[in-house]
């Protein structure tokens, strides 16, 4: 039960740093090592698995909307 909620929040944080980089470039690529090399590394990983993490919400939200 706290698992689906930890990848959903894990998968939230994923997409909305890939949206953050996609409209201020300079300041989440600018961190990229330390606490807020985090978000860096979280929109990289939305960039370049966008189609994972696209198929991996959908499974997120089906499985809020009717399973649980």
């Amino acid at each position: 039960f706290t698992a689906v909620y930890t990848v959903s929040v894990i998968l939230l944080f994923i997409c909305t740093c890939a949206y953050i980089l996609s409209l201020a470039y300079s300041p989440l690529n600018r961190n990229k090592t330390g606490l807020l090399g985090i978000f860096c590394k979280c929109a990289r990983i939305g960039e370049w698995k966008s189609l994972y993490v696209a198929v991996c919400c959908i499974v997120m939200a089906f499985s809020i909307f009717f399973i649980q």
